[in-house]
């Protein structure tokens, strides 16, 4: 499935007797999108576009600018294993774009694609590893989702312990079936909690990946009766999902062990600004704090409470860890604040002090992380570095979004279950 031009798609499409293609994007919050067209569409979408009502996607348009364009990019063809294999359907990931042609500023993969391209103009090329935690919920009688783990299971267990290995067997045989190669899965600490991480690969790809992980996640789970979920906190008492990204860097063919203080040294610097897009719900705040979710602005080498991890690796495996983000995050808006930050640092040759641990480094420097989704607005909305870096239209309507969701969040009579119950099914 190897395709980059629109030429080996259509002849790719024609032998493999595809009949649709979706065509896929994100929203702002990296919610999943797609219009499936027939595959005759596809010359059509390549050269002219396919258009699509972006008032009715939370955070794009108005009703008055409404029309947008949505472009298939060709290396990103996706066979979906799961649907039948006379009358295929195939997988691409999305460009948007204006009417009259320039790229729509909500448009968090482009944005990402021009800090790749920044990057690699000033000499440097970035990979990334996500590190991937979720939920396996029983269903009821009707299929509903419930609150009821899959299984009781804690850290590395097997089975009978451990019920989701079949299912998670089956997510990582239908991720490769389309390309996608993952590293390692287990059963995690929470009840019905599992881990799966990727194969490191270029920030585009990483984030693309990540997108297609929750859509498969989500779809075999459904398929098995199971309900995933993706949201921070799900269980109160119980450990937190994340979505740790191991990154690294060279630069002109340069190891990446020269600049790993500065890319640390910039992350820390800028994370309490950026934490918004890491962890972007109410729900994310239930998280930090506990349970090795990290709570102070700190690194280590050993240490896995720390919000920054250097393990002891080497060569192409050599990388920094951050561990606050968590999986309802924006893929796309996550790696390019984070990519950001980490340039700043090498720009700046940026010292990483000495290195801290828990309540150590918090009486020596009182950084802590954003301890609620009002004070991660309040950072976002007073930063340069995040304003130089999203769009002023993107940064707008994000902030308008999750200041609605924190209004009903603070007056709830019980704030966990208020924001657990906003996003338990969509996120």
């Amino acid at each position: 499935m190897m395709t980059n031009t629109q030429q080996e798609v259509m002849q790719f499409i024609k032998e493999q007797d595809v009949r649709f293609a979706r065509l896929v994007f994100c929203d702002i919050f990296g919610q999943i999108k797609n219009i499936s067209i027939s595959a005759s569409e596809l010359e059509r979408a390549f050269s002219s576009g396919i258009s699509f009502d972006a008032s009715s996607v939370k955070g794009f348009l108005e009703v008055e600018e409404s029309d947008l364009l949505l472009f298939p990019d060709p290396a990103t063809l996706s066979i979906l294993p799961w649907r039948p294999a006379q009358g295929r359907v195939v997988r691409f990931f999305c460009s948007i774009k204006k009417p009259d042609g320039t790229l729509f500023e909500g448009d968090t993969r482009s944005l990402l694609q021009e800090t790749v391209r920044k990057a690699a103009l000033q000499g440097y090329s970035f990979t990334v590893g996500p590190e991937c935690e979720f939920y396996l919920f029983k269903t009821d009688e009707n299929g509903r989702p419930t609150y009821q783990p899959l299984d009781e299971g804690t850290y590395l267990d097997v089975a009978p312990l451990d019920k989701g290995e079949n299912v998670r067997r089956e997510i990582c045989l239908t991720l490769e079936q389309m390309g996608f190669y993952t590293e390692r899965s287990h059963h995690e600490s929470g009840p019905g909690q599992n881990e799966i991480d990727f194969k490191y690969g270029t920030p585009v790809e990483a984030a693309d990946d990540f997108i297609t992980f929750k859509s498969v996640v989500k779809t075999i789970s459904d398929r098995s009766g199971l309900f995933a979920s993706f949201l921070p906190k799900p269980l109160q008492g119980e450990s937190g999902s994340g979505l740790h990204f191991n990154l690294s860097i060279k630069a002109e063919g340069e190891q990446y062990s020269k600049f790993e203080a500065a890319m640390s040294a910039g992350i820390l610097n800028r994370i309490q600004e950026i934490s918004l897009f890491l962890n972007p719900l109410a729900n994310s705040f239930e998280r930090l704090g506990s349970f090795e979710a990290p709570k102070y602005v700190g690194w280590g080498r050993a240490n896995r409470s720390l919000l920054i991890r250097i393990p002891y690796t080497s060569g192409e495996y050599r990388r920094i860890e951050v561990r606050s983000a968590d999986p309802a995050c924006n893929p796309y808006l996550a790696i390019t604040l984070l990519l950001s930050a980490a340039l700043e640092g090498i720009r700046g040759d940026l010292p990483l002090e000495e290195e801290y641990q828990g309540s150590a480094y918090q009486k020596k420097t009182g950084r802590l992380l954003p301890s609620s989704l009002a004070e991660a607005m309040e950072l976002a909305k007073n930063s340069d570095f995040v304003r130089s870096n999203i769009p002023d239209r993107l940064l707008t309507c994000f902030l308008e979004a999750k200041g609605a969701e924190w209004r009903s969040y603070e007056t709830a009579v019980d704030p966990f279950e208020a924001s657990r119950k906003a996003y338990f099914l969509t996120t």
